[in-house]
């Protein structure tokens, strides 16, 4: 599995893309493996001022529902509608396609690197 050198990561395994300008985030390729078939995704409220570590949405699987915290403080400027009509876009394109929301971000939360994160999930 490949992990985006510019990404930032939460142990929790959200991603977020600091160089796009607002930032897109979303959940990582390791995290939806682990889900498995994604069939819902709760998106944030747009224009939701968020603290980093808030809860900002809800992935569903058959397996499970997990909570997707914020990566960063900011105000959510986008969310990714594609996703109501085919959640399974994160299980197919989780660093791309599978963006959940766009945030303007206004302060960093602790970030893990790519190559930190990729110890973290021991890959």
């Amino acid at each position: 599995m490949s992990i985006p050198s510019n990404y930032k990561f939460l142990d929790s395994h959200e991603w977020i893309n600091l160089d796009e300008k607002p930032s897109p985030f979303g959940i990582s390729d390791f995290a939806q493996q682990e889900l498995t078939d994604i069939v819902y995704v709760e998106l944030p409220e747009l224009d939701r001022e968020v603290e980093a570590g808030d809860v900002i949405a809800v992935v569903e699987s058959v397996k499970s529902a997990s909570d997707i915290y914020a990566p960063v403080s900011g105000k959510v400027v986008a969310i990714n509608e594609d996703l109501e009509a085919n959640p399974a876009l994160i299980n197919e394109d989780a660093f791309g396609n599978g963006w959940i929301a766009k945030i303007e971000a206004s302060g960093e939360g602790t970030l893990l690197s790519a190559e930190d994160y990729g110890k973290h999930i021991g890959s």
